[in-house]
């Protein structure tokens, strides 16, 4: 099962592709958060046949939802309404922080930053799922 991870920003979106086997999950890209979003990764969707979406649920330090999460939710209904593709959140905490660590000294890394954030949400997801081997 291929799944689509999301690190969704009110400027730009990073976003990542497990593999095939729905095991882990790698950076692909990052887009603008512009009126083009929802098209672009329904577009996505359908070439990589993506099966289960991944959100970051963006929290404050004592767990509440901050103003981030008010707007990925919105768009996460309006993904799911166009896709009729299943999402589900896992806590991003940290995980911008963690990839910027990674890519430190890299000349532009603000990009590889969001992708990279977006395949630690997917992977921290995808390890506790359960996987026929």
């Amino acid at each position: 099962m291929r799944y689509l991870g999301i690190d969704y920003g009110t400027k730009k979106v990073g976003l990542a592709l497990s593999d095939d086997a729905g095991t882990m999950g790698f950076p692909h890209s990052v887009i603008p958060n512009d009126p083009r979003l929802l098209e672009l990764l329904k577009e996505l969707v359908v070439r990589e046949h993506v099966e289960g979406i991944v959100m970051g649920q963006s929290l404050d330090m004592k767990g509440g939802e901050n103003p981030v999460a008010t707007e990925a939710r919105a768009f996460a209904t309006r993904l799911h309404e166009a896709t009729q593709v299943p999402i589900s959140w896992e806590q991003e905490l940290y995980t911008t922080q963690e990839a910027r660590r990674d890519f430190e000294g890299v000349h532009n890394n603000r990009g590889v930053v969001d992708a990279s954030a977006a395949a630690i949400i997917l992977t921290s997801f995808l390890s506790r799922q359960p996987h026929n081997l």
